[in-house]
């Protein structure tokens, strides 16, 4: 029985060096530097969902009170060009998109922006939308399910889950260079649907790429740097830049496995400076269970 206990409480200490050792290498405070002056600054953050029927508690209304300033420094800190978001649904049940506290706050209190991937949600899902800055020419936007029937909104996905789906916003520069930018949140649990949705991704924008368009992925892959998730997309065309560290924090600062969350581009993107992951807190609150991430790039054409 001792020795029992002794291999026991050998294995739990090891456990615990690996965890500390993890959060080691994937932690590290980073520090956002001015954007380049004809740079192109994209961001992705899944904000996580509110529950509009949930008054206390994670998650809920007063949940959001807390941390909708955290969620307004953290951009405001960014200052991104374009910035993508998941999840950021005020969920009262079923496909109802009425209200969208996230969305609504963020654009009230930076009125220099406006949101792409948006509109009735009866005919498009509002819940990933794409924040530029209005300097910036919106030309079209789009979207499509990770599903067997992609063009029918709210299908489920692949194998019977929960909706889940791209969103995708082209624009313009004033000096007439143009991009597109999609926008995905592909599912956690299920490898097998990762795959498949980062092949219909891959599928979408191929077309675009091989008729010369400029074209970035951003997003929550829920797949690790190298991954077939991402390599799929790779194949297509998308370089994505290296991300260290975690970008996935379970709302603690708990730095445990590498980074989830990434930023891609067709190559007349050029990267001017390593991704930066903002892991820190703002006004005291955590803005979400995830971190921004954050990558400059100059566009050639």
């Amino acid at each position: 029985m001792r020795k029992a206990l002794k291999y026991l409480l050998i294995g739990l200490l090891a456990i615990a060096a690996t965890a500390c050792v993890q959060i080691v290498r994937n932690s590290g405070a980073t520090i956002i530097s001015s954007p380049a002056p004809a740079g192109l600054r994209l961001a992705t953050l899944n904000v996580h969902y509110i529950v509009l029927r949930r008054q206390t508690g994670a998650w809920s209304l007063d949940d959001w009170e807390r941390r909708k300033v955290a969620l307004d420094l953290a951009f405001k800190e960014i200052a991104p060009d374009v910035m993508g978001f998941q999840e950021m649904e005020s969920f009262a049940g079923g496909d109802n998109g009425d209200t969208n506290l996230g969305l609504d706050w963020l654009l009230s209190q930076n009125p220099s922006y406006k949101a792409a991937a948006v509109g009735d949600w009866r005919s498009f899902p509002s819940t990933q939308p794409i924040l530029y800055r209005d300097d910036l020419n919106l030309i079209d936007q789009g979207w499509f399910f990770f599903s067997d029937t992609p063009d029918v909104i709210y299908s489920r996905t692949f194998n019977g889950s929960y909706p889940a789906f791209a969103s995708w916003a082209a624009f313009s520069t004033n000096d007439g260079k143009r991009f597109r930018v999609v926008n995905v949140h592909f599912e956690y649990k299920s490898r097998g649907n990762r795959l498949q949705s980062a092949a219909l991704v891959a599928d979408r924008i191929r077309p675009w790429i091989d008729a010369g368009e400029n074209v970035v992925v951003l997003g929550d892959l829920n797949a690790r740097n190298g991954a077939r998730t991402q390599r799929i997309l790779a194949e297509a065309g998308i370089t994505f830049a290296a991300v260290k560290g975690s970008t996935y924090h379970f709302n603690r600062g708990l730095n445990l496995f590498g980074a989830i969350d990434h930023i891609g581009a067709t190559a007349d993107f050029h990267l001017e400076t390593s991704p930066v992951v903002l892991r820190q807190e703002f006004n005291g609150e955590w803005p979400t269970d995830h971190y921004p991430v954050v990558v400059d790039y100059t566009l050639s054409r």
